[in-house]
């Protein structure tokens, strides 16, 4: 009833510790290259647009609404949206999505 000592005895290579570092490795640069650095670009872009925005951009919101800006505030990243001649909409300076060419809004 000796079959564990002569199973370890027979068992071979126990040194695979250089192959996992190996591998934890190869899914970190897979993780850094497809997850990580575009994710950190679009943010970048993001906080590139924020900057740039300025009185009478039309603009697309993440819900959808298509307006031109009529008031910023700084100081708390609101903005005053216009979507037309009488109605107003204050939204978080954040959900806009992309500044629309000028004209944009006739267009449609």
């Amino acid at each position: 009833m000796n079959f564990i000592s002569n199973a370890h005895a027979q068992g071979g290579a126990a040194g695979g510790g250089m192959e996992m570092i190996i591998m934890l490795a190869v899914f970190g640069l897979i993780f850094y290259f497809m997850i990580f650095r575009p994710q950190s670009k679009r943010v970048k872009e993001h906080k590139n647009l924020m900057a740039s925005l300025s009185k009478g951009d039309e603009v697309l919101t993440n819900g959808g609404l298509v307006g031109k800006i009529a008031k910023i505030t700084e100081d708390n990243d609101y903005v005053l949206l216009s979507l037309s001649e009488q109605s107003q909409v204050t939204i978080k300076k954040d959900f806009i999505s992309a500044v629309l060419p000028k004209g944009s809004i006739q267009s449609l």
